[in-house]
């Protein structure tokens, strides 16, 4: 099998997890303020979502039969996923402010992006569209839930 056979699986663990973490870390950042608290949830929610996605991209090769492995489909999503999380969790234990930490998060997400686009660029899209379409949805979602941990904070009276 040739190597690209597996970039569907692979950009989906890495996208799944660039939007899902960056929104709940800035959701959890600005709702606790508290680094600890924000990297045990973070973790909890990025290594369930990791299988998560797993299980389902193992479901989709297998109903698909796109000529993909179902288990190489999953190991290939979940541990992308789980590698991404890692990195997106990072900076919350290396700074002790929270919002260092959150955009720190935010230039990591997005060196992700490129990195990933320049590699598989190809004729069909190019590099700066698919960059820029994959580093918007990302930060979209990190703004909102960014706001969202703020309503929630000030609705349940969480004081900093």
């Amino acid at each position: 099998m040739k190597k690209n056979n597996y970039a569907g699986s692979i950009v989906l663990g890495l996208n799944d997890a660039i939007v899902e973490l960056t929104g709940v870390l800035a959701g959890l950042t600005l709702a606790l303020q508290n680094s600890s608290i924000i990297v045990i949830s973070a973790l909890i929610t990025g290594i369930a979502a990791s299988l998560s996605m797993a299980a389902s991209s193992y479901l989709h090769a297998e109903e698909e039969k796109n000529h993909k492995e179902p288990f190489q489909s999953a190991i290939h999503t979940g541990s992308t996923y789980l590698i991404t999380v890692i990195f997106l969790i990072a900076p919350y234990f290396i700074f002790s402010n929270v919002y260092y930490a959150l955009a720190t998060t935010l230039i990591i997400a997005i060196l992700i992006i490129a990195v990933y686009n320049y590699s598989i660029s190809t004729q069909k899209q190019s590099f700066s569209k698919r960059f820029f379409k994959m580093t918007l949805i990302s930060l979209s979602v990190a703004l909102v839930t960014f706001i969202i941990g703020y309503l929630i904070r000030i609705y349940f009276g969480i004081e900093i």
